[in-house]
């Protein structure tokens, strides 16, 4: 397992970190404990939740199962999905944050954060306090280096000028929707992330299941229908004609390079030197060590360029009507 550097922070992370958004759901207390040893024998030492996930109940788990090695790992969890009934459960707002982070804490049995992300924008709440809320809990010790998730280039490129000019701590991790079948982020978040030094740590890198090859070909079935959710889960948001194309290179490289589709496609994502680690989600301890094998090895220019070129998206404006311009 290689670590690397988020960004230009000085925290170093495992090419792989363990998504925890199943456990108390799809993943029971014994089953979590298999996953997880799993991953820290496979040398994994970044760890990812979220306050909302199954109710509180992923952190509850994590913070029990990594309570006796709490210090070997780097444990990140996220605030701003509604999380109660109440007029200040959810969203960045000092109220929120404050005591958003205390019950984190609480459930994950820890007194710090390695990583607090902001899950989603809150566009009514301005940057500046969301920023000084978050600063406050970097000088008491309870958070160590903030990031954020799901937020536009330029909500994005806000925060870290606020954080700038207010002289308070910013953003050095970003996590976005990243995978060969959505590449959005490439057009101006990761330049932003790129220009300002902060690390890409993509969530869903196997497009809810699709690039493990184990939904290969559509077959009739309309994306966005029952049929379609009932068959594949999740990953029936990515289903299109043109997708299942890159699902078919993808077979194809696996066969040549000798290795399942899922490390390629993870490995894909790796061989970018602004991901210092992308998500993985597990059901089992076995889903952990097949996609181990994404680390250590390097993706043939070839395949990544085939990859690359197969998957690319067209551009939107203003750069498709820039393109070619000097």
């Amino acid at each position: 397992m290689e670590y690397r550097y988020v960004g230009t922070s000085g925290l170093r992370v495992s090419e792989l970190c363990l998504g925890t958004m199943n456990f108390g759901r799809e993943a029971n207390r014994d089953a979590a404990r298999e996953i997880v040893a799993a991953a820290l024998d496979g040398g994994i030492n970044f760890f990812d939740t979220a306050n909302s996930y199954t109710a509180g109940e992923s952190e509850r788990l994590i913070g029990d199962i990594l309570r006796e090695r709490r210090h070997d790992v780097v444990l990140a969890t996220k605030f701003g999905n509604r999380v109660g009934p109440g007029p200040n459960d959810g969203g960045a707002s000092r109220a929120h944050i404050l005591r958003a982070v205390e019950d984190s804490l609480r459930r994950l049995q820890t007194d710090y954060l390695d990583v607090y992300y902001v899950h989603h924008v809150d566009p009514r709440t301005p940057a500046e306090e969301t920023l000084s809320a978050l600063d406050t809990l970097v000088r008491d010790g309870k958070v160590r280096y903030l990031g954020a998730s799901n937020f536009e280039a330029w909500r994005l490129l806000e925060s870290i000028w606020v954080s700038q000019v207010n002289h308070l701590s910013r953003y050095v991790i970003y996590q976005p929707q990243y995978s060969l079948l959505v590449r959005d982020v490439e057009e101006e978040i990761l330049p932003v992330c790129q220009m300002k030094g902060l690390g890409v740590v993509p969530w869903s890198p196997l497009a809810g299941g699709v690039l493990s090859g184990k939904y290969h070909g559509i077959d009739g079935v309309v994306p966005g229908t029952r049929q379609a959710d009932d068959r594949f889960g999740r990953g029936a948001n990515y289903l299109t004609p043109e997708r299942d194309q890159i699902v078919a290179a993808l077979m194809d490289l696996a066969g040549e390079l000798g290795h399942s589709p899922a490390p390629i496609a993870l490995r894909w994502l790796l061989d970018n030197p602004l991901v210092p680690s992308v998500i993985i989600g597990a059901r089992t301890a076995d889903q952990v060590r097949a996609n181990l094998h994404a680390v250590g090895w390097r993706l043939p220019a070839t395949a990544r360029r085939t990859l690359s070129d197969l998957s690319r998206p067209a551009p939107r404006y203003p750069r498709d009507f820039e393109a070619g311009r000097t």
